[in-house]
C-alpha cells in the first residue's frame, strides 16, 4: 500500500483526501486558484482513507466493496420488509387451523389457497422466520451494517485522534465559514479561550494555535444506531437456536410429574392442582356481557406446580433424586421463572420457553 507524506511531514495512507494531521488537501487537489479556492471540502470521515476505496484487488476486497456500500444494504433491508409483508398474506404454519382440511403444510396451502398457496409454500414463505434465504437476508445485513461501520468508524477516529490545532490555509478557506484577523494580541488570543472554555468547548492550543471542540460524541451516531441494529440482528438469529430459545409444549396432567422438555432431563415438573374459574352469570356486573356473548368466560386460568431439579441430569430413572425448587402458581401472564425457563399455562397443556 502506498503512502503519501504531506507537507506538514504527516504520513497518510493511499486514499486519504484530506492530511490527517494538517487538514491539506490532496490527490490532486492541492494546486488550487481562482474561483476553486471557494469550493468546500468534504469533511465527510475527515478525509481520511477507507478501506473499501483503497484496496480493490482480492476477492476479499471485493466483497469488502460491494458490502461497505450503503446502497446494498439499503436494498439489503428493503428486500428483507417486502419478504416480512408477502409473509403475512397467509398464516403462517403454526397457525393453520386446528378444523382445517390437513394440518400438512403441503397439503394446506395448495388446497385452501390453490395455486398462490401452492407458490407460496414452495418459496418457504409458510415458515418465513426460520427459512434459510430469509436468515441469509438477515445475516447479510448485518455484514453490511458491520462492515460499514468499521469502513467509516475506523478512519473517522484515526483522523479525530491525529488532528492538530494548527490547520493549512487552504483548509480554513475552503469550509463554509470561516473569518480572517490581520493582528491579534495576546490578551484577545486568552479571551476567546476563556469563553469558549465557559461555553463547556474542548480546548487543544499547539504553538499559538487553538482547536475548540463541543459535542465530538455526536459524530458517533450512526455507528450508535448500527451497533444497536447489529445487537438486534444477532438475537434474531440466535433465536433460531435452542441454546439460547427454547419453546415447547407437554401434557401434564393433574399430579403427574414429568421431565420438562428441552432440558436434558435436568428439571421436572409436577401438577399439583388445574383451577378454571368462570364468570358468574347471575352477576349483574357481567350479566349483559355475558348474555351476549352466549358462552361461559373463564376468568382465570390457574395451574399449581412444583418444579424439581435433577442431582444427575440426563440419568434414566433417578426421579427419587429430585431437588424441589419451589412450588409456583401459575396464571396466564403470570409466569414461573427458574434457571432461566419460563413456564406459562394453557388449559393443562404447559408452555415452556427460554
Amino acid at each position: 500500500m502506498k503512502h503519501i507524506k504531506c507537507e506538514c511531514g504527516h504520513v497518510n495512507p493511499e486514499g486519504t483526501v484530506l492530511c490527517e494531521a494538517c487538514g491539506k488537501p490532496i490527490e490532486g487537489n492541492q494546486h488550487i486558484d481562482g474561483n476553486d479556492k471557494k469550493k468546500l471540502l468534504n469533511m465527510r470521515y475527515e478525509g481520511s482513507a477507507r478501506r473499501s476505496t483503497t484496496f480493490n484487488k482480492s476477492i476479499v476486497d471485493k466483497v469488502w466493496s460491494f458490502f461497505s456500500s450503503v446502497k446494498v444494504g439499503v436494498w439489503l433491508i428493503v428486500i428483507a420488509l417486502i419478504a416480512s409483508g408477502i409473509g403475512t398474506i397467509l398464516p403462517l404454519e403454526q397457525y393453520i387451523p386446528a378444523n382445517a382440511i390437513s394440518r400438512d403444510p403441503a397439503i394446506f396451502y395448495p388446497e385452501t389457497y390453490g395455486l398462490f398457496g401452492k407458490v407460496y409454500y414452495q418459496l418457504g414463505f409458510h415458515n418465513l422466520y426460520s427459512s434459510w434465504w430469509y436468515l441469509i437476508i438477515l445475516a447479510s445485513i448485518g455484514v453490511s451494517l458491520v462492515i460499514c461501520s468499521i469502513d467509516r468508524f475506523v478512519p473517522l477516529y484515526r483522523a479525530l485522534k491525529r488532528q492538530k490545532a494548527k490547520r493549512h490555509e487552504s483548509f480554513i478557506n475552503r469550509q463554509r465559514f470561516y473569518s480572517q484577523t490581520e493582528v491579534v494580541s495576546q490578551k484577545e488570543f486568552n479571551t476567546v479561550k476563556e469563553r469558549l472554555q465557559r461555553q463547556r468547548y474542548r480546548i487543544k492550543e499547539e504553538n499559538g494555535h487553538i482547536v475548540a471542540e463541543k459535542g465530538r460524541f455526536s459524530r458517533w451516531g450512526p455507528y450508535v444506531n448500527h451497533i444497536g441494529l447489529i445487537i438486534i440482528l444477532i438475537a434474531a438469529l440466535l433465536r433460531t437456536t435452542s441454546f439460547f430459545y427454547l419453546s415447547e409444549y407437554v401434557w401434564v396432567r393433574d399430579g403427574e410429574l414429568t421431565v420438562i422438555p428441552g432440558t436434558d432431563s435436568e428439571y421436572y415438573i409436577e401438577n399439583k392442582k388445574f383451577i378454571l374459574d368462570t364468570y358468574d352469570i347471575n352477576d349483574k356486573r357481567f350479566k349483559d356481557a355475558l348474555a351476549k356473548e352466549g358462552r361461559i368466560i373463564p376468568s382465570n386460568f390457574q395451574t399449581n406446580v412444583t418444579i424439581f431439579k435433577a442431582e444427575e441430569p440426563g440419568v434414566i430413572g433417578v426421579e427419587e433424586d429430585l431437588v424441589k425448587i419451589n412450588d409456583f402458581e401459575i396464571r396466564m401472564n403470570e409466569p414461573a421463572k427458574f434457571g432461566g425457563y419460563t413456564v406459562s399455562p394453557n388449559y393443562k397443556k404447559v408452555h415452556f420457553s427460554k
